[in-house]
């Protein structure tokens, strides 16, 4: 990871504003954006392919999806503050849809009131870290194809709105 300093050409403010973690809309939205980049960087550099916002089988929606070359699916949530994971109740039910289950915060973030039994990666826009791995629990077969369908056509529809933004999503 690099400091918080903005780089030329890159827009907005740095983190350091934002990782307090203010309660307004847009300083947790950017602060979700900063975390979620760095997080996909990181996951591209080992060799995942990510997808962002994947609605899963049971109508959650996941901040990230990756897949390895070797198949294994991780779901890492994106926090942007204590008060973002206070009033979302919603991660336990990812578990069932991933191998490892991972949060994604920014270096300002109190890592010690997340749950210990789910993996931890630091990160802000420029890449992240893993700082705790994921337990591992491995999906079924038939479970495992579903999710993978599921990305697939996720990642087709997202590249089909890149070349073709006039599409509606259907």
């Amino acid at each position: 990871m690099t400091a918080y300093v903005d780089k030329p050409g890159e827009t907005g403010g740095g983190m350091a504003a934002d990782a307090v973690g203010s309660a307004d809309g847009c300083g947790r939205d950017a602060v979700t954006r900063e975390v979620c980049r760095g997080t996909g960087r990181l996951l591209r550099a080992m060799n995942f392919s990510v997808v962002n916002e994947l609605v899963l089988a049971n109508g959650r929606r996941a901040d990230i999806a990756a897949i390895s070359a070797a198949g294994d699916i991780w779901i890492v949530e994106v926090k942007s503050c204590f008060d973002d994971l206070r009033v979302d109740a919603k991660w336990p039910e990812y578990r069932e849809f991933c191998d490892a289950l991972f949060f994604a915060v920014n270096p300002g973030f109190p890592v010690d009131v997340l749950p210990a039994d789910t993996g931890l990666i630091l990160a802000d826009r420029y890449g992240g870290e893993i700082v705790r791995q994921a337990p591992e629990h491995r999906l079924v077969a038939a479970r495992r194809k579903a999710v993978t369908l599921r990305y697939a056509r996720a990642a087709a529809f997202t590249l089909q709105a890149f070349t073709d933004p006039s599409l509606e999503n259907s």
